[in-house]
């Protein structure tokens, strides 16, 4: 069993940053791939990138690459993702997952979900 909790999100202007984290309880945080998606009002939910445990593989939509980075911690149980060069398509409710998965990049490959963090970026 995986917790997830996210934080980082808030209001910013086109062209701005943020880091948004994702705390996971449990120890067995470094085993699983891990996942930001994220969901605009009236919208499906979409992958937005995952990273395996190891950290040496990392997916991204074409939508963000180049301007957003995920990363992890596995010592302090932590994902990020740093998104710079913001636009107002970025605003969403962004959600961390962890999927048992080498690769995951659809919704119904991840077993644990956050409640999510909202991220508005005004234009």
């Amino acid at each position: 069993q995986v917790q997830l909790v996210e934080s980082g999100g808030g209001l910013v202007q086109t062209g701005g940053s943020l880091r948004l984290s994702c705390v996971a309880s449990g120890r067995t945080f470094s085993s699983y791939t891990m996942g930001w998606f994220r969901q605009a009002p009236g919208k499906e939910r979409e992958f937005v990138a995952c990273i395996t445990w190891n950290s040496r593989s990392t997916y991204y939509a074409n939508s963000v690459k180049g301007r957003f980075t995920i990363s992890r911690d596995n010592a302090k149980n932590t994902l990020y993702l740093q998104m710079n060069s913001l636009k107002p398509e970025d605003t969403a409710v962004y959600y961390c997952a962890a999927s048992s998965r080498f690769i995951a990049t659809l919704r119904n490959e991840y077993n644990y979900w956050g409640q999510g963090t909202q991220v508005t970026v005004s234009s």
